[in-house]
């Protein structure tokens, strides 16, 4: 199983220093196709957002209902496992009183008791002209501090443009935009929220967003896994 093979001493590093990760690929193309394709189907799903009239930018959504398909079923909880040792971490240094238990199955207990019932994991799709605007996926009060993205077309086969980006907001200082390169089948890991980081007077925190530039051609399908789920 891929999982198995990923470095995860360098992507808890790489997340502690850059508040990202590149992993994978995490789906082969076959996988990537099949749960592309899902999207002109209303079965799997809870429900559909067009961004466009919610000011989020331009381009859809679906929001996948449970059981959730078998590659991001596959991948939730594992993905999860590996993160939360990083979550504590991340909690600790910033002097918050929240610990993210080891299992997920555990952790989406703690959703529901707080009224967050509704699955989060979603297929998105953008065609020419259509962008994701700066946003988080918070859903509600209940947040696990790490989410994945996995890239299910090929850039310039598939689709231009569409680079995904993250921006850091720093106390003090000006936005820092990053642009991540993505191949079909890869993940980025990157921070829901806040995350910390070791200043010159100790721990600060950076409030993190990502979004999507727009996309030149073509249509390009992500797959976004959120561990907690919405109100």
């Amino acid at each position: 199983m891929v999982m198995q093979t990923l470095d995860w001493t360098r992507i808890g590093m790489e997340l502690d220093s850059v508040g990202h990760a590149v992993v994978g690929p995490l789906l082969d193309g076959e996988a990537c196709k099949a749960l592309a394709g899902l999207y002109g189907q209303d079965s799997p799903f809870r429900s559909r957002v067009v961004m466009e009239r919610h000011g989020f930018g331009k381009g859809e959504y679906k929001y996948f209902s449970y059981p959730l398909p078998e590659p991001i079923a596959a991948l939730r909880a594992p993905l999860y496992r590996r993160l939360a040792p990083v979550a504590n971490r991340w909690a600790a240094a910033m002097g918050l009183d929240t610990r993210y238990p080891a299992e997920h199955a555990e952790f989406l207990e703690r959703c529901h008791a707080a009224g967050q019932r509704r699955p989060t994991p979603l297929l998105l799709k953008y065609g020419p002209g259509d962008y994701n605007c700066l946003h988080q996926d918070l859903y509600g009060e209940t947040v696990f501090p790490l989410q994945v993205a996995i890239l299910l077309s090929e850039p310039g086969p598939d689709f231009t443009g569409g680079e995904f980006v993250l921006t850091e907001q720093r106390p003090r200082m000006q936005s820092r935009a990053t642009v991540v390169p993505l191949g079909l089948g890869d993940a980025v890991i990157f921070a829901v929220d806040q995350r910390p980081v070791q200043g010159t007077r100790g721990i600060y925190r950076v409030r993190q967003r990502h979004g999507v530039s727009p996309v030149r051609s073509g249509e390009r399908y992500t797959t976004g896994i959120i561990f907690h789920d919405a109100a």
